[in-house]
């Protein structure tokens, strides 16, 4: 899939992100599937997973729903750990996605090798690349080595990124005017309907959601909370 058909599938809509951690009650590869079904059947072009569940996650969705994947993997929990290897996208797009997520910030990365070679792998087994981001130096930085889409997944996880409890739709805007013919997609603590609206409107080509739709334990503490006095 080129770029101009990935962006004619996902422009102005929402992508979701189905994601469980290790203790997680739906940590199952077929259980993320069943929720990235749900999450097409409400009308979603796209799907985000992977993650902890890793390539086992990646194939279970993609051999489930008929929109396109946006996969990664994770190792470890701290500095580069998303897709942090060329090795790891080139598994990721061999596992049944169509674009791979990766760690675009500006930090070292675990095999030595700078993000424009993660590109140019992934471009070469025919594939598209996410590059998450904190900054809107990570983002300029991404787009020159070669990323397609760039993602405000890392804002508030790095340093050098504002720390808040909402997403960073200064980012957006930012990476819109800066980046101008980049493709834009926001991510991270989108929790409402209007923030998906806001970013838009920012500049964004996508929205991400992930935890406010996919995790049944972060909607019922919500509720709960509006229980107490």
């Amino acid at each position: 899939m080129t770029l101009e058909q990935f962006i004619a599938l996902i422009g102005g809509g929402l992508i979701v992100s189905c994601q469980a951690g290790p203790d997680h009650p739906l940590r199952d590869p077929s259980t993320i599937a069943r929720l990235a079904r749900a999450a097409v059947l409400g009308g979603a072009p796209a799907v985000r997973c992977g993650g902890v569940g890793g390539l086992d996650d990646v194939r279970a969705v993609a051999d489930t729903v008929p929109v396109p994947v946006i996969g990664l993997t994770k190792r470890g929990t701290s500095g580069v750990f998303i897709t942090p290897t060329v090795d790891d996208a080139v598994r990721v797009l061999e596992s049944g996605a169509t674009v791979v997520a990766a760690d675009g910030t500006r930090r070292p990365r675990p095999d030595g090798a700078p993000l424009s070679r993660t590109a140019d792998a992934v471009h070469a087994a025919g594939g598209l690349l996410m590059a998450d981001v904190a900054t809107l130096a990570d983002g300029v930085a991404a787009a020159e080595a070669g990323a397609d889409l760039i993602a405000t997944t890392l804002s508030g996880y790095t340093p050098d990124s504002p720390q808040q409890d909402g997403p960073d739709l200064a980012l957006v805007a930012a990476l819109a005017a800066e980046l101008p013919s980049a493709r834009i997609v926001a991510e991270g603590r989108y929790h409402h309907p209007e923030q998906v609206r806001a970013a838009l409107d920012a500049g964004a080509t996508a929205v991400v959601v992930g935890t406010a739709i996919t995790d049944p334990v972060w909607i019922t503490r919500s509720f709960a909370a509006a229980t107490r006095p």
